[in-house]
């Protein structure tokens, strides 16, 4: 099934045959491509048997992968699929021509169809649930698929331009790109075909960035605002910023990495349940169009929340499910937002201050949740970073009694740990949705419905 390995013309250098008893990159293997795995990549194996994580195939492909990290005796090996033998029926011709092996990381999935694509991640979201939570989808209330954002059904060939806020690198000669994959190498670009169309109409891409290190362009969905957040690298200075539309301008301290405001406001705003949020320089909002309303949405209905409800919102972020709360459990109600972010916490205040019955604090949940005092809730959202939440504040959080809690992912690895872990508690999982908010990347959002294992489950 497998070739013996051969050296690509880069690994057959004096320098690369020096290290060929350490270092196995460039060495290339003909190899039978099996099952995803997490992280935009598929499983093969060597004809020793060593395992390489291998990008730009698809499961059940024959194809020559050249490693791009490892060594011998390694664990596993990474490795690009440099020449397709025997394609899948679902692999397409990339449409972006900065996608392939040495190019852009930013997108995972070009070369598969739309539906491929969303597959490969339920898949993925399968097998984290059974090897992470020992959970079957049938046994969280899954159904298996992945959703498309509405609008997003394109056919092959086509890509949606969602991305509302892109992160370009500068490269050496002053050119705004792309990083490459696992890489600080910039790959430069005239554009990204994901980014959505408020991003490209700023025309970052055509112009001389020198001195800069990298410029963060944002487009909110909710209002006509436009900003960038530039950070120059040590020494350099500022810019005159020309762009082809009105666009606020921030700046990134070289002393404190603080943001700060050139001209323009000091923040977006964005719109989601009818409601504006105004969204500070780096503070956290979904970046594709559809996805604050489509999670919010998914929240509000798996919670079903009830006047007069006490809520918990953690890592609420500018406060999208407080509001949310807020309007649904009434003047009767109450609901407490927990964020670290200090810049975040002032936006959620501000955004929140017509509910009487909602509160903010600032810091870290696993610490400021304790000190709140409180000892019951009716309802609990959480919205933890990749990480996921951990195993002291899912404790923590059993001990209150929720009626139901929501948990929103981005990791379906730190959503099945911590599913494991309020099942522990005495939780289960009535349903799971996964949304595809990040098209033709590997990246998946997830929305679980816990509640308390009643005595007859």
């Amino acid at each position: 099934m497998q070739a013996e390995p051969k050296k690509s013309q880069a690994g057959n250098s004096s320098a690369a045959a020096s290290e060929a008893s350490v270092s196995l990159v460039g060495t290339e293997y003909e190899v039978e491509v099996g099952p995803v795995a997490h992280g935009g990549h598929c499983i093969a194996r060597t004809a020793e048997g060593q395992v390489l994580f291998v990008r730009h195939t698809l499961p059940g492909e024959k194809v020559i992968a050249r490693v791009t990290e490892g060594e011998e005796g390694a664990r596993f090996l990474r490795a690009d699929a440099v020449t397709i033998l025997d394609p899948s029926k679902d692999r397409v011709e990339a449409p972006c021509p900065y996608a392939g092996p040495g190019r852009c990381g930013g997108c995972d999935w070009q070369h598969a169809r739309p539906g491929a694509q969303r597959r490969l991640k339920g898949e993925v979201i399968a097998e984290q649930l059974q090897r992470l939570a020992g959970l079957t989808p049938e046994e969280a209330g899954w159904d298996g698929t992945v959703m498309p954002a509405d609008g997003d059904k394109l056919p092959p060939g086509e890509v949606p331009a969602w991305r509302t806020r892109v992160q370009y690198a500068v490269d050496v000669d002053g050119n705004a790109g792309l990083r490459r994959h696992r890489s600080h190498e910039v790959e430069p670009i005239e554009h990204c075909m994901i980014a959505a169309p408020g991003v490209s109409e700023l025309g970052i891409e055509e112009r001389d960035w020198s001195g800069m290190a990298s410029i963060e362009a944002i487009a909110a969905t909710g209002s006509q605002d436009r900003q960038v957040i530039l950070a120059p690298k040590p020494g350099a200075r500022l810019p005159i910023v020309e762009l082809d539309k009105p666009v606020s301008v921030m700046r990134v301290e070289e002393h404190d990495g603080g943001i700060h405001r050139v001209h323009g406001r000091p923040f977006v705003r964005e719109r989601a349940d009818g409601r504006t949020y105004r969204v500070g320089s780096g503070g956290f909002w979904q970046v594709h169009p559809k996805a604050a309303e489509t999670l919010m949405l998914a929240v509000m209905q798996g919670l079903t929340p009830r006047k007069g409800d006490t809520a918990l919102d953690l890592y609420c972020g500018v406060g999208l499910f407080a509001g949310a709360l807020a309007d649904r459990v009434g003047d009767k109600g109450a609901v407490l937002g927990i964020e670290s972010g200090k810049r975040a916490v002032e936006d959620a205040r501000h955004n929140l201050a017509a509910f009487d019955r909602v509160r903010i604090e600032q810091g870290k949940v696993k610490s400021i949740l304790p000190r709140t005092g409180i000892t019951e809730a009716d309802l609990i959202v959480l919205d933890p970073p990749r990480a996921g939440a951990g195993k002291q504040t899912v404790r923590h959080l059993v001990g209150l009694g929720a009626r139901r809690i929501a948990y929103v992912a981005c990791d379906p690895a730190a959503l099945a740990r911590d599913l494991g872990y309020f099942r522990e508690g005495g939780y289960k999982v009535r349903t799971l949705r996964a949304f595809d908010l990040f098209p033709m990347t590997h990246h998946v959002e997830c929305v679980a419905i816990l509640e308390p294992v009643k005595k007859d489950d």
